[in-house]
């Protein structure tokens, strides 16, 4: 049996961004992309902040090029900032980071 897996967290208080915070991971990663996306698309914020991020996996990271995926098609480049170093190593890897900027 495993732990359940908090969802994160979302803080739109700072203007034309939304921060997360707590895990990005398999366990939560569907309710993250509604709820990211969701706040990304209100006011239409042009910065997704990572820096509350602890954890994240592979899922965590589909979450984040998704979100910056349905920007995008709204027509609003996101800007990512403060991206997780685990985070940013799997992009490296997987050669998305280039999508990331």
């Amino acid at each position: 049996m495993s732990a359940a897996v908090a969802p994160v967290r979302i803080d739109e208080g700072s203007p034309g961004s939304v921060r997360v915070s707590g895990e990005l991971t398999f366990g939560n990663a569907a309710q993250a992309l509604k709820a990211i996306d969701a706040a990304v698309a209100r006011d239409g914020r042009s910065e997704l902040d990572l820096a509350g991020v602890t954890r994240s996996d592979s899922a965590g990271l589909a979450c984040v090029l998704a979100v910056l995926a349905q920007s995008a098609e709204r027509g609003r480049k996101l800007n990512v900032r403060n991206m997780p170093e685990g985070m940013h190593l799997l992009a490296s890897v997987c050669e998305v980071e280039g999508l990331m900027a």
